[in-house]
């Protein structure tokens, strides 16, 4: 028999109060019973949920869901909950200190979120809905009878209608055009939990099903658009251009894994008030020390603001005029937040830390053209220990080693140079411009910004790493494609550093993740 270990745990209760955690016995299997152990410890009062630091978003705090997160010496926050569940916070503690509302994670299910906004991305496993009871009891006898004698259950058309209609709904709830690859995820989970449903026909057991999935979930959304659903309205051939009224043109739909592409007004709101917000929201930008108020106005306004970029596609330089707010580094980690549920800049560059020893061993271990062209990269790599110049000569290596140029991406000039830096501004279709007062690469940049369309949208930013994250937020904010040079590298920051659709790639970049 195994020896149980101790474990011990930071437990943040406010910003002034932390305490240890002893766990005699190590962590807890269960929520349950780790929940109680803080509330013992603590003396708390009231309903409460648990943040734990995840080494996947750079140790940013993230809701606890399951304890095998945990480790020995891990850290976890009490984040209080109302019945209401709003950020307004009411839990007594022993000794009698009132913790405060924290920025640390952002709720993306907000009281200004509609009821149809998606709060997670596509899981790496699809969990099957409970069926009707019915359902589920003719299910159980069907599997326990499958494993016994290897019978497969006949299905009624009853039956068959339940399990098809529960399985859209589940999918609805992270994507309303679900690919092929998602489609076969559902289909094979529903026969592994289920594999009385297998069919003996199939090369894979079922892709009867995968099929009638798909049937299933062009009804579903056929269903929703007649109710007024936002997402699915910006497709129907009444919302297009007479020119464009073709079922098959201009389709809006996400491209690049976007959870909220098009979100519903929230219930309680319409256009006239949300463009009210939107008139204050200019005034807001222009105070000081204004972030919180920003950030709920634009919170409050997503819903409009996604219908007009994705249905009008607007030009970069009229939505500057319209939403200046949305065009700083806070908001665009906001609303990439909101659009894909996942943080944009702790995971993108703890990703580049990640990966960072990998892939500088696997492009010093190239030949030829790429050995070539990152000599120079690798060289003031060497150089330095600074993580910000680091990470910048890994995205440097990685566009070489994808076969792009690295100016498409990465432009630098020199002080001297302004005026030949904004002639190629004002022509540059997307990209990250850098500024130096010499040629030395080591010194910190004089100026980083980032135009795109002509149009300067930032400046004064940390790091060309950061730069690029920001470009990279942009994309999905104002709902652009990946330019062509680019393609490559925005691909793979995409799906092996973002992990964001990570299952359909490029071959250059498939080949890549694989040696990762």
């Amino acid at each position: 028999m195994a020896v149980k270990r101790p474990a011990k745990l930071r437990v943040i209760l406010t910003p002034d109060d932390t305490r240890k955690l002893i766990l005699p016995d190590g962590i807890p299997k269960t929520m349950g019973e780790l929940m109680d152990e803080v509330s013992k410890l603590c003396a708390l009062s009231g309903n409460f949920r648990l943040q734990y630091q995840d080494r996947d978003f750079g140790d940013a705090l993230v809701n606890l869901i399951s304890t095998t997160e945990l480790e020995d010496f891990a850290t976890i926050k009490v984040i209080p909950v109302t019945d209401d569940c709003s950020q307004e916070f009411n839990l007594t503690v022993c000794d009698d200190l009132m913790p405060q509302s924290s920025d640390d994670t952002e709720i993306l299910s907000s009281p200004s979120s509609s009821a149809s906004t998606r709060t997670r991305m596509w899981p790496r496993e699809f969990q099957i809905p409970v069926f009707s009871y019915d359902t589920e009891l003719q299910l159980e006898k069907g599997n326990a009878v499958y494993r016994s004698d290897m019978t497969r259950l006949t299905l009624s058309s009853k039956m068959k209608s339940d399990i098809l209609e529960k399985l859209a709904e589940e999918i609805f709830k992270y994507k309303a055009y679900p690919t092929d690859a998602d489609f076969s995820d559902v289909a094979e989970a529903l026969i592994k939990k289920h594999p009385c449903l297998s069919e003996p026909g199939s090369y894979n057991r079922c892709y009867g099903w995968k099929q009638r999935l798909k049937t299933k979930m062009g009804n579903y959304r056929t269903q929703l658009k007649g109710i007024g659903c936002s997402e699915l309205i910006a497709n129907s051939l009444k919302s297009k251009a007479p020119e464009d009224a073709l079922p098959a043109k201009k389709v809006k739909r996400p491209r690049r894994g976007e959870a909220n592409h098009i979100p519903d007004i929230p219930a309680g709101e319409t256009i006239d008030k949300l463009e009210n917000e939107r008139l204050s929201l200019l005034s807001e930008v222009k105070k000081r020390n204004n972030r919180s108020v920003i950030r709920e106005k634009m919170a409050k306004t997503f819903s409009l603001r996604r219908k007009e970029i994705v249905e009008k596609e607007p030009k970069i330089e009229e939505l500057k005029e319209r939403w200046p707010a949305l065009f700083t580094m806070d908001e665009i980690n906001n609303e990439f937040l909101r659009i894909t549920t996942v943080p944009l800049q702790p995971r993108f560059l703890a990703s580049l830390d990640k990966h960072h020893s990998k892939l500088i061993e696997i492009i010093r271990n190239k030949g030829g053209v790429v050995r070539e062209k990152t000599q120079k990269i690798l060289k003031v790599l060497d150089q330095s220990l600074e993580v910000n110049l680091k990470r910048e000569c890994l995205l440097k290596c990685l566009t070489v080693y994808l076969g792009e140029d690295v100016d498409s991406l990465i432009k630098e000039y020199l002080v001297a140079q302004k005026e030949e830096a904004e002639t190629e501004l004002k022509r540059c279709a997307m990209a990250v411009f850098v500024i130096r007062e010499d040629e030395d690469p080591l010194q910190p940049a004089h100026d980083i910004g980032i135009g795109i369309e002509g149009v300067e949208v930032l400046n004064e930013l940390p790091s060309v790493a950061h730069a690029c994250a920001m470009l990279f937020g942009l994309i999905y904010a104002v709902n652009l494609s990946y330019p062509g040079e680019l393609k490559y590298t925005f691909d793979a920051l995409q799906k092996i550093f973002m992990e964001i659709e990570p299952k359909k790639m490029t071959r250059k970049v498939c080949s890549l993740s694989a040696k990762l």
